[in-house]
């Protein structure tokens, strides 16, 4: 007995990505059927079961299309199709596009522009977690609040807006990592944001921040009289967050004695205030944050390994901002149109020339080295188009070598080439790396030895015939 293509529909106003997706799933044997319209699809699936019309097994659907959007179709199928898989597509990847498709229900959220390969393997495992899971689907979450102030195109905030948008829905701690300034908290607040828990509190604090003495009393509270100027009741940050969200920032920086006490209430969500009999109990989830390697902690006994898998259920990685230097423009645009909305002024840009420094510069501050440079100068560049000029004196660049920088490190900054090469889509790398390698050391060798050549290849550890080989290559090239 023939079993019969699993059949997909595809909605979308675009006939190109139709064409090409219907394209690349019906090499993989599947029944495709393309749509313009949700209202296309939908008039199709009223007719629908029929022994000739069977209903489809997945869909693909865009987001921003003419009429009824991508989100209200799969608020429409769900009422009717729970159990059908549905992968929203979408070019804009944001938290509020991602976290809408995930709490309407979809199964999976696929960026624009997708490799197709990417895209037919999806359907696979789509339809075999349909066919494993039988009739049974969960239910839609409850729409929330959109929106979120996290900017980024990149494919590694692509990636973490689909993961911030699928994880609001679950009621897991989060332990969020990245360097200093790279956002760590709005991606707290986009996950409390999104999530079942968004009109209840969120509460947020640095532990770094807090005088170690002090430290327990704003986690837990106190009671009056505990302590020596303690003359009233204190309600600490776990109570304030009871039902909603608390972001411990720099995490690492806990001492060991208040991580037992924070073990206590992740376990068992009850407490005792400083100087208490009465046990709090509180539902609360918690996200934290650190700069720090936790797990090099542990190994050093400054941080304990129990509370680090408490934590640590689900982490999520903020890239710096070297590592996404694509969205530095418009990180830029936004910083600098912020600043003139406060300012009451029409909003300033950078010139050609500056814009392409900013991609230059390595942004040891991250994101908010980025913001604090643009509202310096929204402030103090004297016209609307910010210059070269402008923007050297207002970076915050070092004139000496930074603390632990070696002149022998440059793996870092090959590192850094490399991503930006990739970043903007070029390729052969290696040979163009590889011939400028062997550039540098020709020249720096023959420098050194004032142009003798075969003192130059005895350094360099190399034979003098190739030596002068590598050396009529360099010439021929030029």
């Amino acid at each position: 007995m023939t079993t019969e293509p699993a059949r997909i529909w595809i909605v979308d106003d675009d006939r190109s990505v139709r064409f090409v997706l219907a394209a690349a799933l019906g090499d993989a044997g599947y029944d495709v059927s393309g749509f313009e319209s949700a209202q296309a699809a939908l008039e199709a699936l009223a007719q629908r079961p029929a022994p000739d019309l069977p209903a489809p097994d997945l869909i693909f659907t865009d987001v921003r299309m003419p009429g009824d959007d991508g989100l209200t179709l799969l608020e429409k199928l769900k009422a009717r199709l729970p159990e059908l898989p549905v992968v929203v597509m979408s070019a804009h990847t944001d938290i509020a596009s991602t976290a809408g498709a995930f709490r309407g229900g979809a199964h999976e959220f696929l960026s624009k522009p997708f490799d197709l390969d990417d895209a037919v393997a999806l359907a696979g495992r789509a339809l075999g977690q349909q066919a494993a899971a039988g009739d049974e689907a969960p239910a839609p979450a409850p729409a929330g609040t959109a929106a979120g102030t996290l900017v980024g195109d990149t494919p590694a905030m692509r990636e973490l807006f689909r993961a911030i948008g699928r994880l609001a829905q679950a009621p897991l701690n989060v332990l969020v990592t990245g360097e200093t300034g790279t956002g760590k908290e709005l991606v707290a607040r986009a996950l409390h944001r999104e999530s079942p828990r968004a009109r209840m509190p969120f509460v947020a604090m640095n532990t770094a921040a807090v005088p170690a003495e002090l430290l327990e009393s704003e986690l837990f509270g106190h009671e009056a009289g505990a302590f020596t100027g303690a003359r009233q009741r204190h309600v600490g940050r776990f109570e304030q967050a009871d039902g909603g969200t608390l972001f411990l920032d720099e995490i690492g920086d806990m001492p060991l004695a208040l991580q037992t006490r924070l073990l206590r209430v992740l376990a068992e969500g009850e407490f005792f205030r400083v100087g208490g009999r009465e046990l709090i109990r509180v539902d609360v989830r918690v996200v934290a944050a650190t700069h720090q390697d936790l797990a090099r902690l542990v190994a050093e006994g400054r941080f304990r390994a129990d509370l680090l898998h408490r934590l640590d259920v689900v982490r999520l990685r903020l890239p710096p901002l070297r590592e996404r230097r694509a969205d530095v423009p418009r990180l830029a645009a936004v910083f600098l149109a912020a600043a003139a909305k406060r300012f009451d002024a029409p909003p300033k840009r950078f010139d050609r020339a500056a814009a392409a420094r900013l991609l230059e510069h390595d942004w040891p501050g991250n994101v908010r080295e980025l913001e604090n440079l643009c509202w310096r100068l929204a402030a103090l560049a004297p016209g609307e188009s910010i210059g070269v000029a402008e923007l050297e004196d207002a970076l915050d660049v070092p004139r000496e070598p930074a603390a632990g920088h070696r002149d022998d490190d440059w793996e870092a900054p090959l590192r850094r080439w490399a991503r930006a090469r990739l970043e903007a889509g070029g390729d052969e790398l290696h040979a163009s790396a590889r011939e400028a390698f062997d550039r540098v050391l020709l020249e720096a060798a023959l420098e050194h030895t004032g142009g003798r050549r075969a003192e130059a290849a005895a350094r360099l550890g190399l034979g003098r015939n190739t030596l002068t080989r590598k050396l009529g290559a360099r010439e021929r090239r030029r």
